[in-house]
């Protein structure tokens, strides 16, 4: 069984989600959370796979419930479900930075819910089609506007843009391998030859090139290890 927490500050909304998951026969809703506040409070008592988190309630928000989680070494396996109506690209970003495993839209139906909670509880991450867009978008638009530069992002593979859009949104190697389900030393590997293919002194470089710092200014150090 997957035991989960539901944290959504409608109560409507969380015997929604409890019955849908409920019904599938191997997820079970252990307990349920009407703020961040509460949630954090839970997983520290009970034992919980997923978390699946709101972005907008009361008092402690859903992405600093998830940054209050992932500051506990011992809550470390507690995978983070963000589930949201505002699919917007801070959004997105915010819960990429705060580590969660997985953002999805409200208007999931009810056999993509009981999915994507599998997919995070079995390690794996997930965004949805709508979040991955956004990110792109965010991604691109920061992008060189100049031919030749935009000619270099170009020629990197889609694994290698994603890893360096990651690398930009300001998470290390170690957290862009948890992230994407990958061992350190492959997303090491993808950075080395990003570098390589850009011409990019270093990671610093390779940000700077990706987020098109302006004409003297320093590139961004996000290079956290």
């Amino acid at each position: 069984m997957i035991d989960v927490v539901i944290a959504d500050d409608q109560s409507l909304i969380r015997a929604g989600f409890r019955a849908l998951l409920e019904a599938t026969g191997d997820i079970r809703v252990v307990a349920e959370a009407a703020d961040g506040a509460e949630v954090v409070g839970l997983v520290q008592e009970i034992p919980v796979d997923v978390v699946l988190m709101d972005i907008r309630m009361p008092n402690v928000d859903g992405l600093e419930a998830t940054r209050r989680i992932r500051r506990e070494p011992r809550l470390e396996k507690v995978r983070i479900l963000i589930l949201t109506t505002f699919e917007s690209d801070d959004y997105v970003v915010e819960a990429v930075l705060a580590r969660a495993n997985g953002f999805i839209g409200k208007n999931i139906g009810a056999e993509a819910l009981a999915d994507a909670v599998r997919t995070v509880a079995s390690e794996g991450s997930l965004l949805s089609s709508t979040a991955t867009d956004q990110l792109m978008r965010r991604f691109r638009a920061a992008q060189p506007r100049t031919p030749a530069a935009a000619d270099v992002l170009a020629a990197l593979t889609a694994r290698e843009q994603e890893v360096v859009m990651l690398l930009a949104s300001g998470l290390s190697a170690g957290e862009i391998a948890d992230y994407l389900c990958l061992s350190p030393l492959t997303v090491k590997t993808h950075l080395g030859r990003a570098i390589a293919k850009t011409g990019a002194r270093d990671r610093a470089g390779l940000v700077a090139l990706a987020l098109n710092p302006a004409p003297g200014q320093a590139p961004p150090s996000r290079d956290r290890g």
